[in-house]
């Protein structure tokens, strides 16, 4: 789930394209970079880090250019390396520079094609090289006797032809402008800005709408599943679906706790998206249970914070905020690896005991993945002097992988793959736990939304709408999934 962004401008962009990286910094802390075009020349600066700690003033001053693109990095599948931060550069044709969200779950096949078919080497573990040379090699067929605008989309159709996964796109052509592409399942976002100047419209790219907004983008729409569009450089905008077969099918999981709640998704507000979990989540509590003796309903922030406190309403319980975080730890869920996890929900969270002390607590949380930070948080309460602890998942039970461009770990490893909602509260010391229906999350994900015709909830259910996945690409959980290409009723959207 890593953040990307570009801008078609009418002045240097470099300054721009750090601030909407800022914003989208909670989508990837690993790594981060820019790429503009400047007399001719693609300028890069990238690295591993934040981004304030990236991108430098000195750094962003040398980054000349009207047109540019930025990455921050959440690693995935094969990218570790500092040399794997984006954006990636391919030199033929043109001078392509190329950021990516997403996954591919044919890598490995493509890899392979593309050193035997097309002669062009992969030198990296990062499907966004494999993604970059397909493009590369798209553009290089559909540019003859020169590039069009035309062409570029015709390229985006080859690369639908050709690659499977969730992915949305942005990237420079040297000389021509810049293109943005998602998906034809439309799995990761992807929105596009307009911005009046006495110039002309500048146009703006970004995973989610919230960078927009800051910088005073007005949001146009969300990029469709199988559209692109193209920017050039005279700042002509131009947009075409290059895939007959879409279904937009948004990943249910950024609504959870991947996206901002000040962003607009696919036509659906994340924060009334989770108002609508805590208020429907209450309701299952109340359908089952009489909750008498809770005495206070307390969030893990940040991201549970709405769904918390639409749940403390319903329920006609106090809602009170006592787990101080620390604001310059990283988010532990999408830290390399588990270690970092661990040891970073003691330092990123303190109780405040006298909130604790003696009660019983209802704790919400956006999801349980590992059950692990759930452990850790549970035992903080009671080490506060909490009687009872309770725990509420915001989410349905996370029981399979994810080949979309979220770090999920094999089946295994997921708490809730192979035990029952009263195994997994033992587990994680919990008094009792209560689950998201996956219906109900559906339904607040979806309400009132005529955009999205279903959505990507292969984590909750093991169906994968992007078609088989790769047996190569990662056998051992490929095995345990549904391999399945199209949704069953339980990802529709409700009537």
């Amino acid at each position: 789930m890593c953040g990307i962004t570009g801008i078609a401008g009418r002045s240097q962009v470099s300054f721009e394209l750090f601030e909407a990286l800022g914003l989208l910094q909670h989508r990837g802390q690993d790594a981060a970079g820019i790429a503009t075009i400047a007399g001719g020349k693609i300028i890069f600066r990238k690295a591993t880090g934040l981004v304030r700690d990236v991108l430098r003033p000195v750094d962003l001053e040398k980054a000349l250019g009207t047109l540019g693109i930025g990455h921050v990095r959440y690693p995935t599948a094969g990218c570790r390396a500092a040399d794997e931060a984006q954006p990636l550069y391919v030199n033929s044709p043109y001078g392509i520079a190329l950021a990516h969200n997403g996954n591919l779950t044919n890598a490995a096949r493509l890899k392979k094609e593309l050193f035997e078919v097309d002669r062009r080497h992969i030198n990296t573990e990062s499907d966004s090289e494999i993604l970059l040379n397909i493009f590369a090699h798209e553009l290089q067929k559909n540019s003859r006797p020169h590039l069009t605008a035309r062409g570029i989309f015709k390229a985006v159709q080859g690369v639908h032809h050709r690659c499977r996964g969730g992915y949305a796109v942005v990237a420079m052509i040297n000389g021509h402008g810049l293109v943005g592409f998602r998906d034809p399942n439309g799995i990761r976002p992807l929105v596009l800005g307009e911005r009046l100047t006495p110039s002309g419209p500048e146009y703006m790219i970004a995973s989610e709408s919230c960078a927009l907004d800051v910088l005073g983008f007005t949001h146009v729409r969300d990029i469709g599943a199988g559209e692109a569009v193209f920017i050039d450089m005279q700042g002509r905008l131009q947009q075409r679906r290059c895939w007959e077969t879409v279904r937009l099918t948004p990943c249910l999981f950024e609504y959870v706790y991947l996206a901002r709640p000040d962003s607009i998704i696919d036509g659906t507000s994340v924060y009334q998206a989770r108002r609508r979990m805590g208020r429907r989540l209450a309701a299952k509590i109340l359908r089952q249970w009489t909750p008498r003796d809770i005495d206070v309903v307390i969030p893990v922030p940040d991201t549970s914070l709405t769904s918390a406190f639409e749940m403390a309403a319903e329920l006609g319980i106090a809602y009170r905020e006592a787990f101080v975080k620390n604001r310059y730890i990283s988010r532990t869920f999408i830290m390399p690896d588990q270690s970092q996890r661990e040891v970073s929900v003691r330092r990123k969270l303190n109780p405040i005991g006298e909130v604790f002390r003696g009660r019983n607590v209802l704790l919400v949380d956006d999801s349980i993945v590992r059950g692990t930070t759930s452990k850790q948080i549970i035992r903080l309460a009671r080490e506060a002097g909490a009687n009872k602890v309770y725990f509420a998942s915001a989410a349905a039970p996370v029981k399979y992988p994810n080949f979309y461009g979220i770090d999920m770990p094999s089946a295994e490893e997921l708490i809730a793959h192979d035990h029952t909602e009263e195994e997994v509260a033992k587990l994680i010391g919990a008094d009792r736990l209560f689950y998201q229906d996956l219906d109900d999350l559906i339904a607040s994900a979806g309400e009132g939304n005529t955009q999205v015709q279903g959505f990507e909830t292969s984590i909750f259910d093991g169906v994968y709408p992007a078609g088989r996945i790769d047996h190569a690409h990662d056998a051992s959980q490929a095995d345990t999934c549904c391999l399945a290409g199209s949704e069953p009723a339980s990802n529709a959207m409700p009537a």
